[in-house]
This record gives structure tokens, sequence and C-alpha cells, in this order.
């Protein structure tokens, strides 16, 4: 069944301040849960898609760079290649080991990146790499974070942790019991007014939520199949309380007709002023579901965080990246063809050049 809809319908040039607020946020409300449900079967259809178009095309193009690996391989060990051509063909065997071993779980390519590798072969480079990391997460940077900035002493170095602690939640006490004096009186009427319209607001919730208690509570009920309606409809009803979702109480009062139409256009501002402060609450969590929902799009790789900001984006950057893989693959393919000739391969190392540290301008 579809849901109530919760608007005040009287003319706009009638409505008060409270009461356009309200149908403002119902409507966001309303607008941003049907945005996260299109998304979200997007999202899933997506999933799916990739199973079936993107994962076979991934396959393809690491089955290619493996061939790569291969042929600069057996180009290294040609008389064919010079000194300098050799040291290219060495970095771009271990670019592109370390990437199908890393990326692509083949791990039938770590002798292929030992047999090229200095610093003592693969397990040997992810290890320091894993050391150097671990150290520096251990002094709270993870590389991210100013070196040691405000780095607390561990339990293990040579002080007392029981003093210092002791210390520590003295001067805490001491600075709230400051910080509570120096409030003026317009500051704690403020935060008592804010406390009690939370109780109220809550108050007002939950009238609503006893009210639909009362009339579908499934304890007294004797027939079994209306046992089993109110049964159904009471968790709707709690699970809608449990989150505060003032909108969704009201949509079960006016869908089971515990109100109609008339109570909602005469809802007492104070009344309106509680729900509209829940329904901003919920407006704001709903947005943040939808921004977590694109990250986690974004977190697939591929799309601009532009692209992605609605449902029609996203399946059109999966799209791209589909058509992208297939025209890397196709390329791939056709790289791989040509550079069977010693002479093309030569040709490709003389306009090649090793990327400084950190470029990305692999092969």
């Amino acid at each position: 069944m579809a849901d109530k809809i919760v608007q005040i319908t009287k003319a706009k040039a009638e409505q008060t301040k409270t009461q356009k607020e309200f149908n403002r946020l119902v409507q966001k409300i309303e607008t941003l849960e049907k945005s996260i449900v299109e998304y979200r079967e997007t999202m899933t259809k997506i999933q799916q898609r990739a199973l079936t178009e993107l994962e076979p095309l991934r396959k393809q193009y690491f089955e290619e760079r493996a061939q790569l690996v291969y042929r600069f391989d057996r180009a290294y060990e040609s008389s064919f290649f010079k000194k300098n051509e050799r040291e290219k063909l060495t970095y771009l065997i271990q670019d592109i080991a370390f990437e199908l071993i890393d990326a692509a779980g083949m791990e039938e390519f770590k002798p292929i990146y030992d047999k090229y590798s200095p610093e003592g072969g693969y397990d040997a480079v992810v290890e320091e790499a894993e050391r150097i990391n671990n150290m520096f997460s251990a002094l709270g940077a993870d590389f991210g974070e100013d070196f040691g900035k405000h780095a607390p002493p561990k339990k293990s170095e040579n002080w007392d942790t029981t003093e210092h602690q002791a210390a520590f939640e003295e001067e805490y006490q001491s600075k709230k019991q400051r910080t509570q004096r120096s409030k003026t009186q317009k500051q704690l009427n403020r935060e008592a007014k804010k406390e009690l319209e939370t109780r109220t607001g809550t108050k007002a919730v939950r009238t609503i939520y006893l009210d639909l208690v009362k009339a579908f509570h499934p304890d007294r009920e004797t027939d079994e199949t209306e046992k089993d309606r109110k049964t159904e409809i009471m968790q709707r009803v709690t699970q809608a309380y449990e989150k505060n979702d003032v909108l969704a109480l009201l949509r079960l009062q006016l869908e089971l007709e515990r109100i109609d139409q008339s109570h909602i256009e005469t809802l007492a501002e104070t009344h309106l002023k509680y729900y509209n402060k829940i329904l901003r609450e919920q407006t704001k969590e709903l947005e943040e579901e939808y921004e977590q929902l694109q990250f986690q799009a974004l977190a697939l790789g591929g799309q601009s965080a532009y692209l992605i900001s609605n449902p029609f984006g996203l399946e059109f950057a999966f799209n791209e990246q589909v058509n992208e893989f297939k025209k890397t693959v196709k390329n791939l393919k056709k790289d791989l063809k040509d550079l069977q000739h010693d002479e093309v391969v030569r040709a490709f190392l003389k306009v090649f050049k090793i990327p400084k540290h950190n470029d990305g301008d692999g092969f």
C-alpha cells in the first residue's frame, strides 16, 4: 500500500510560517526517500550487471596484460635489445607483474617479478611497505596526519599513567566548573528551553505512538486473521517510533483512519513546531544516507563524483566504464599483436620513458 500523503492543503496564503515549513520538510523527506529507493535499486542493478558485463572484460584485460609480461620477458632475454632498452623492459615487467599479482591475484607472476626485482622479490617489497606503514600508524601519522602531532605517550613509556590520568581528570572537572560559572543567565535559559523542547517533542511523538498502540495492539484480539493484521501494523508502528519518524507515524494514522485530513489542517502550532524540529533532523539523516550511497558508488571506481549524483548519472557512468574497458581490451590485443615484432618493441621503447616516482605513467 502506498504511503498516505501528509500535507496541509489549505491555500498557501492562509498558511502560517510553521505550516509552510511543515509542508516543505515533508515534501523534501518524501523526495529524499524516493531518491534513496531509486538509487539503491540502480546500485543493485549495476552490481548485477558488473558480474555479467564488467567482470568478463576485467578478466580479459588481465589476460592481455599477462601476455605483455611474457612478451617483454622474452624480449629481455633476446640479444637484439641493448642495455638501456633492457632497463626499460625491466621496469615494464615489474610494473605490470606487480599489478597482476596485487589487483588480479595472479601469484604465478611472482617468480617473474622476483627475477627482475633488486629489492628481494615481491613478498619482500610488500612486507617492507607494510612495515613502514605500521611504523607510521603506530606513531599516529598513518601518512595522512601530521607526524607526531598531539601523539599521546604509550603506557609502555616510563611514566606514571595513573597519576597523570588523575591530574587530567582534576583539571577537566575544574575547567567544567569554571565554564558553568561563566555561563550567562541567558545561555542557561536557552539551554533549558532547548531541553524542554526536546522532551515535549518526544512526548508529542509518543502521543501518536500510544494512540496507534491502543487501537492496534494484537494481544487481546481473538480473531486470528485480525490478530495477524494488527501484529503487522504494530511492527510498522514500533519501527517508526524507534526511529523517531514522526512522518511515518502520521502516515500510519491517516492510512489506518485514526485521523483525517482535517486533523492535519488543524494541528496546533506548538505541535507543528515540535514536529518540524524532528523533521529537520530526519531530513539531515536522509541527506547523509543519500551521500553515503554516493560514496559507496564512488568506491566502485571509475566514476566521477558529478556523474554519480543521481541514478541516471550512476547508470551512465557504469555504461561509460564498460565501453572504456572494451576499448582498452581491444587496444591491448592490437598492441600485443604488433609487439610480437622486435622492431616494433624497439620503436616503442625508444619513445617510452621510465616515469618518475609516483607519477603513475606506466604502460
